[in-house]
């Protein structure tokens, strides 16, 4: 049987539309819901299924028709209230979901409290439509694990033709999820990379926020230093719109205390159709040879989109020198404080939960067998046998050299010498120096491969530097157009 869905309803809604139809009366959040569990129950569960969805709230459905029914009688709480939106497997939120990581361990967790980002999304009147799959554990299981892989939720597929081509990680199903258009907007996290990669691989918008923009709390932690969620949506506009609702200071997590006069409530102020003129943007494209022959770049669209800047109105320096920009980075605060914060996650579950400690993870694993160990465990392993993980000297001096290389001899130094007021990256080959330094970046659409591959160029700046990064990326957007969405 097909739903007889109002001819409203279709692909690429955007908030603006979806309100406009909900304050006239022309649908309701509960029809809108429904759509998007049509489209999940028929191309990610089934047709193509591209496996982005882990689960799906069971009380979306009479969430959707409490917000209905405040939106008649008392108006809307602003521009989230009934629009849906999914959240990366590892947000942890108070109700019949899980919240796993993408790890068998973790299947039957459900937490007691919301994380701090969904209780604000809840405060907003978004509707939280499901759990997407993921990398599992962030990309902290194995070397050899796939992108988008988890032992519990199996392989997510990039919408875009064929299933082999590269999906990102390791916020896979988040970014799928938009692209394919099974939500308005999702919420992923990064480390690094793990939300430009999936955005730039699946022709979505990807913010990696400030570190303290957004509370690191209720998320399954990966680092203590780098962690942070972000907006993944089809707009740089909706994208800006969840950014705002995002953001705020949690009293619990001392990493946003430093936000506080950074705050920004509306961040679709910044949205300028000339926000590239006059804007000085430094191109930095020294990645080593590898990445230049590697599937990740194409360089007639990068200087595409070096070319539309200058049509724009942009000041391009091209070339410009980040000193610190290839040099071998140590992974020590990633290697240390996974150990540190992941056991002292599992250290606080609920004792039926199976595992409560790193050791315990790793031998759950072998019980499995094939189910749990497709790709073995040996980034877990190698984390296992760390000792004294905060105080280990190797680990502090990487922590301070990180940040010093970052930023002092990385990207405030590259937009000081240059006066810039962001820098172009392809790609997300950017992603790392900008998580070390905590400082944000923007994944945009920038055309297609002749593959069908997605390709995507990254828009970076110094800490809190969100807006101006924003009004960059959408007078982008709005010179080009460039997203395409996937014929399922």
């Amino acid at each position: 049987m097909t739903i007889p869905f109002k001819e409203f309803f279709k692909e690429e809604l955007t908030i603006a539309e979806i309100q406009s139809a909900l304050e006239k009366g022309d649908i309701t959040s509960k029809e809108l819901t429904m759509y998007y569990m049509f489209r999940i129950a028929n191309f990610d569960q089934a047709g193509p299924k591209l496996n982005s969805i882990l689960e799906v709230n069971p009380d979306a459905l009479f969430i959707a028709e409490a917000l209905d029914h405040e939106r008649a009688s008392k108006g809307i709480r602003g521009p989230l209230h009934g629009i849906p939106i999914v959240l990366k497997d590892n947000i942890e939120t108070n109700d019949k979901m899980h919240t796993s990581a993408g790890t068998i361990a973790l299947e039957n967790y459900n937490s007691k409290e919301d994380a701090f980002l969904v209780k604000r999304l809840r405060e907003a009147g978004a509707v939280i439509l499901g759990k997407t799959n993921m990398t599992e554990l962030a990309n902290g299981m194995s070397d050899e694990m796939w992108a988008g892989y988890s032992s519990r939720g199996g392989q997510v597929l990039n919408p875009y033709g064929d299933a082999n081509l590269y999906v990102g990680g390791s916020s896979s199903g988040s970014a799928v999820a938009a692209a394919a258009n099974f939500t308005v907007l999702s919420v992923g996290t990064e480390t690094d990379a793990s939300i430009l990669s999936p955005a730039i691989t699946n022709s979505v918008v990807g913010i990696k926020p400030t570190i303290g923009l957004v509370s690191r709390r209720g998320i399954i932690p990966f680092t203590y230093s780098q962690d942070t969620a972000g907006p993944m949506a089809r707009t740089v506009t909706d994208a800006a719109i969840l950014l705002g609702a995002l953001a705020g200071i949690d009293e619990l997590d001392a990493a946003t205390h430093k936000s506080a006069g950074s705050l920004v409530s509306d961040y679709t102020e910044y949205l300028d159709r000339n926000g590239l003129r006059n804007a000085k943007i430094g191109v930095c494209n020294r990645a080593h040879d590898e990445f230049h022959a590697s599937a990740e770049y194409d360089e007639t669209l990068f200087y595409d989109v070096v070319r539309t800047l200058k049509d724009e109105g942009a000041i391009v320096i091209d070339d410009i020198d980040i000193p610190s920009f290839n040099r071998e980075w140590s992974w020590a605060v990633s290697l240390y404080e996974l150990k540190a914060s992941l056991d002292h996650f599992l250290s606080k579950l609920p004792p039926h939960i199976p595992v409560h400690s790193i050791t315990e993870l790793i031998a759950f694993n072998k019980s499995m067998g094939g189910r749990a160990l497709k790709y073995g465990q040996n980034k877990l392993e190698n984390r296992e046998s760390l000792t004294d993980t905060l105080r280990n000297p190797e680990y502090l001096n990487a922590k301070l050299e990180d940040i010093y290389f970052s930023q002092d001899q990385g990207i405030d130094f590259a937009l000081k010498k240059y006066d810039l007021d962001a820098i172009l990256f392809p790609s997300y080959i950017g992603s790392t120096i900008c998580a070390k330094a905590g400082y944000p970046s923007i994944a945009m659409p920038a055309g297609f491969m002749k593959s069908g591959r997605p390709f995507g160029v990254t828009f970076a700046g110094t800490a809190y530097s969100e807006g101006v990064l924003l009004k960059v990326a959408y007078a982008f957007e709005q010179a080009t157009k460039h997203r395409r969405t996937p014929n399922l």
